[in-house]
């Protein structure tokens, strides 16, 4: 019976030719990569809406009297944040490739930590503002690294079929992080005024250790090891997150399809200068890098950060004046609403596609902020509360579409090359455009009021044309098929938009073939990979 049996099922239990990570192999282990993935983006959303319910509260405000009745000094201590994000997306952006993946997840999880025990470690009358603020930039810088790198990480190491679906999850978890934020928040406000401030910050830590621990046992993206030449560790690392032996021909075809995208984009060693940010021709680095950074924009400044940081003061102030203990609940029912809808794009991301999702919400998000606008005009309270129903929409429209999107769009649609830096660039333009949104937000409310729902809503209206006119769908492509849709429009002269409908769904050998086509191969390479071929054929 066992001569009968092939190389690949008769070494199963060889830990060397059908290898384990943390004693996983194939679905379980896409699913461990997928939970450590999705819990750094839970400890995200988490530290998004945790200063929602503090920085506004009598116990805070009195420990940092800065911030009471100040609405710059609140935009500031909260918007701080995204500044150390910022500085963490620059640091991947310059030593991302240097780093890894995997090795850049777990420093982010530990600088992260660090960040809050500075936080929470705070003594009145001995600069506590000034700590505060120092540890509030210190974890941001541990976020911007873990947002720059995770999705790219789990773009990394998914399939085809379910790589929408993965990163949409860990984008949509974001809601959820917030949503216990929110609550935490809520039920502290009946503890004591050091514990109300001071557990919400600390509870970070324990999702920024589960982060760090898990992470130590978990593969390297096989496409960073290829690029590293690290070819033996990148074939189990396939194989492993495939379920398959080291051996076996999918394990082989998938690492040759990923060293030609590697060869094709020039990327073989692994260093990409910044220059490589900046070209055209087949493979369209510069136009991929645009595309994924303005969707981080359009996140931004479409006024999202204005109803998360800032809806229970949004309450307070324009529908439910001096109620904070029903302004901080009515927030978190709100947090209820977004963590659900979040979960609307984890269904239909691969039926739907990016395109109609970005173009929904966008226009669902425009006729909210509109209402809200027209609602607060009157300045009655029974208009306010047609307000409410404008911010529960909005948030509803976000969460299903917004919220996830660009995150998946700049991991997978810039090429193997420029991944790592243009996603650090994507998350640059987030970090930098939160933080002008957050802290520009109390000031707008206070001084035009109806006035901010207004000009979010244009902004969002000037999407629309940029989205219709310029952004490809990806849905259901590989990594490497994508490239080959802007290849298709670079040579066959046509918009990418219309190149990315007329490319038809490839297999696997399609793909390599199709990438042999465009010339994302010359001669000698072609000529020693068809002699390596025909050499493993004569030794079988």
């Amino acid at each position: 019976m066992a001569t009968d049996m092939s190389p690949s099922r008769a070494s199963l239990n060889d830990r060397s030719k059908h290898p384990h990570f943390m004693g996983l192999t194939g679905r379980p282990l896409s699913l461990a990569v997928s939970i450590v993935a999705t819990t750094g983006f839970l400890l995200f959303g988490y530290d998004q809406g945790v200063m929602s319910g503090i920085i506004s509260a009598d116990p805070f405000n009195a420990y940092f009297p800065e911030t009471k009745d100040n609405s710059t000094w609140q935009g500031f201590v909260t918007a701080i944040y995204e500044i150390g994000c910022f500085l963490g997306a620059v640091f991947i952006l310059l030593v991302g490739d240097k780093l890894g993946r995997r090795k850049a997840i777990m420093i982010g999880g530990f600088v992260m930590i660090l960040g809050v025990i500075i936080q929470i470690t705070c003594i009145k009358g001995h600069n506590a503002t000034a700590q505060f603020i120092i540890g509030r930039t210190v974890t941001g810088f541990g976020n911007g690294i873990n947002t720059s790198t995770i999705p790219t990480y789990q773009a990394e190491c998914s399939r085809t079929t379910n790589r929408g679906l993965l990163i949409c999850i860990e984008g949509g978890i974001i809601a959820f992080g917030t949503l216990i934020a929110y609550w935490l928040d809520f039920g502290c406000t009946y503890a004591s005024d050091d514990i109300s401030w001071r557990l919400p910050i600390a509870f970070q830590i324990f999702f920024g250790l589960m982060v760090c621990i898990f992470m130590f046992w978990l593969p390297e993206s096989p496409r960073w090891l290829l690029t590293k030449d690290r070819t033996e560790e990148s074939m189990q690392v396939i194989a492993a997150l495939r379920g398959l032996h080291v051996d076996d021909d999918e394990t082989k075809l998938q690492a040759n399809i990923i060293m030609d995208s590697i060869r094709a984009s020039g990327h073989h060693g692994g260093n990409t200068p910044f220059s490589a940010l900046f070209t055209g021709g087949k493979t369209q680095h510069l136009r991929r890098m645009l595309l994924g950074a303005s969707a981080q924009l359009f996140q931004q400044i479409g006024g999202c950060n204005a109803v998360i940081y800032y809806f229970p003061i949004l309450f307070e102030k324009s529908i439910l004046p001096g109620q904070h203990t029903m302004s901080l609940l009515m927030g978190g029912v709100n947090m209820v609403v977004y963590a659900i809808f979040a979960t609307v794009s984890w269904f239909i991301i691969e039926r739907a596609g990016r395109r109609k999702l970005f173009l929904i919400g966008t226009v669902g998000q425009c006729l909210s902020m509109l209402l809200v606008m027209a609602c607060l005009i009157p300045d009655t309270p029974s208009a306010a509360k047609g307000a409410a129903v404008g911010l529960f929409t909005y948030i509803a429209f976000f969460g299903a579409t917004w919220l996830p999107l660009p995150w998946l769009y700049p991991a997978e649609i810039n090429p193997i090359k420029i991944r790592a830096k243009a996603n650090a660039v994507s998350t640059c333009t987030n970090w930098i455009f939160n933080f002008l949104i957050v802290m520009i937000t109390p000031i707008m409310i206070d001084n035009i009021k109806w006035g901010t729902y207004l000009v979010f809503a244009v902004v969002n209206a000037c999407f629309l044309p940029v989205i219709y006119i310029f952004y490809p769908e990806t849905r259901k492509r590989s990594l490497e098929e994508i490239d080959l849709i802007f290849a298709k429009g670079y040579l066959e002269d046509m918009t990418y938009v219309r190149a990315s409908k007329e490319l038809p769904f490839l297999t696997d050998a399609e793909i390599d073939a199709t990438a042999r086509q465009y010339g994302f191969l010359d001669d000698d390479e072609i000529e020693a990979e068809d002699s390596e071929k025909n050499t493993e054929t004569r030794i079988a």
